[in-house]
């Protein structure tokens, strides 16, 4: 990450709540069971800065863009695929790719 704070306030906009852990110098937000997105911006760190491409499944796209919205955080257009499913590419200030895919209600 090129700024921890700048980082730090994009990922508590993007997730809608503070990191869950400060361990150190990193700051983690529970993903899932086992799965954590975590910023660090220890210079041993600094290679893997802009290359990460992560896609969550989401219930509620339109929900979290409007609150990205409120934040002053955009996004590419919202693609809806032959099966239904709408995913959207989100740049954090990094350039790393998070990605949000919702699929059809059944």
């Amino acid at each position: 990450m090129s700024d921890r704070e700048t980082s730090r306030k994009w990922f508590e906009a993007f997730f809608g709540r503070p990191a869950d852990e400060i361990i150190g110098e990193e700051l983690l937000w529970q993903v899932g069971e086992n799965a954590w997105v975590v910023i660090d911006d220890r210079q041993v760190r600094a290679a893997r800065v802009g290359g990460t491409m992560i896609t969550f499944g989401v219930t509620d796209l339109d929900d979290i863009l409007a609150r990205l919205a409120e934040h002053g955080i955009g996004h590419d257009p919202v693609e809806t695929y032959g099966n239904g499913v709408r995913h959207v590419d989100i740049i954090d200030p990094d350039g790393n790719s998070l990605s949000l895919a919702q699929a059809p209600a059944e």
